[in-house]
């Protein structure tokens, strides 16, 4: 195997494929990058059993041929070395030489028929969307997954197709996050739940830009596909909450209120409630909902800290207590300037929803009991 390639295009390839790399097994195999070179291209690929990633890059290619090298040795090597041509052969000692400049270095390789093959997925569903639009979803979702792996369905995010519109829902049990997006081909009805660390994966690899990427969903797999890349996933198995039934439809109490503003109260108060000397205690905030006024607050070893708001209000008043992380993380992933937040008793779900019919997104939060 002979092939010269320019730096970046090769950086550009290890950036993606090394998030599928596996870090704590007994298989080093898995460690490795395959590498495989076909006419003009070379194919990087690496897999964890889990999550796998194939991209492909342009080169001039001298020899045929393919090996498997450590993946962080290698990639450290590439990072470091002149922005320039660099050319890797696999010498007749199975040795992966890498040339760049005055530069030289020799890497022990594996055995590349050791390598697992990638999952061979019959696509049963399929969607096209935009690179951005996939992105902003994942964004706006991800962060309510759940970390708990006693139930294993939580640590992914529902994908749903149902009447032409793609939800994307995570929940952990706290709070529940909803995305969605109307798509413009028609496409049947289906359902998957991928994990959240493939999608925090896939996140770090898609562009901000309107390129298409192709999801492809098999009974137990998942495929992403872009130009030059390629992502394999095992799906979740499981029952999903039906979660359009859990979300309130009606309200006791509504606020109107600045989304910047609320997010600063949030951000002050989280100051105190999360400093507390006996870090093992979660101190809630103290949310009172008045006429015209919104007062929020917490007292804990630290200190106290209170913080007013005037905003429009509709309904009851109400004495509430929230984790303001939860508040915080949906408030962060709101674009919109103004939100509605729909209240109903002090151990009822709260709503954040937009202030406009037909909005894209719901985040729900579950209150914390107030000691007396």
């Amino acid at each position: 195997m002979k092939f010269i390639c320019e730096k970046d295009n090769i950086l550009k390839a290890l950036n993606s494929v090394t998030k599928a790399v596996a870090t704590k097994t007994t298989m080093p195999i898995l460690e490795g990058i395959l590498i495989q070179t076909n006419d003009n291209e070379v194919k990087f690929t690496t897999y964890d059993l889990e999550i796998g990633i194939e991209y492909i890059t342009n080169c001039e290619v001298k020899e045929q041929g393919a090996t498997v090298v450590n993946a962080i040795m290698f990639s450290e090597i590439i990072r470091r070395l002149p922005d320039s041509e660099i050319k890797i052969t696999l010498d007749e000692k199975n040795l992966l030489v890498i040339e760049c400049e005055g530069s030289l270095y020799k890497l022990a390789t594996m055995n590349p028929e050791e390598f697992p093959e990638l999952p061979q997925i019959s696509i049963e569903n399929s969607i096209e969307i935009e690179q951005n639009s996939l992105k902003d979803m994942i964004r706006k979702t991800i962060f309510a997954v759940s970390t708990e792996e006693n139930r294993p369905i939580f640590t992914g995010c529902l994908f749903e197709i149902k009447n032409n519109k793609l939800n994307v829902v995570a929940v952990d049990g706290f709070r529940l996050a909803w995305k969605s997006k109307f798509l413009q081909n028609k496409i049947n009805d289906f359902t998957a739940v991928i994990p959240g660390r493939t999608l925090n994966e896939i996140n770090k690899i898609i562009l901000d830009s309107y390129d298409i990427i192709k999801i492809g969903v098999a009974k137990n797999q998942a495929l992403f596909e872009m130009e030059n890349c390629k992502i394999v996933t095992r799906l979740l198995d499981g029952e999903f909450l039906n979660y359009s039934s859990v979300i309130p439809e009606n309200w006791e109490t509504r606020i109107r209120v600045d989304k910047g503003q609320i997010q600063n109260c949030f951000e002050r108060i989280s100051l105190i409630s999360s400093s507390s000397i006996e870090k093992e205690k979660k101190y809630p905030v103290k949310v009172n909902i008045d006429i015209g006024k919104v007062t929020i607050s917490c007292t804990n070893q630290t200190g106290d800290a209170k913080e007013e708001m005037y905003v429009t209000t509709e309904g009851k008043n109400l004495e509430a207590g929230f984790n303001p992380k939860y508040f915080l993380d949906a408030l962060r992933a709101i674009d919109d300037q103004e939100v509605f937040i729909d209240f109903g008793t002090s151990i009822s779900p709260c709503i954040i929803r937009p202030t406009q019919d037909g909005g894209d997104y719901i985040y729900m939060v579950l209150p914390i009991r107030m000691k007396e």
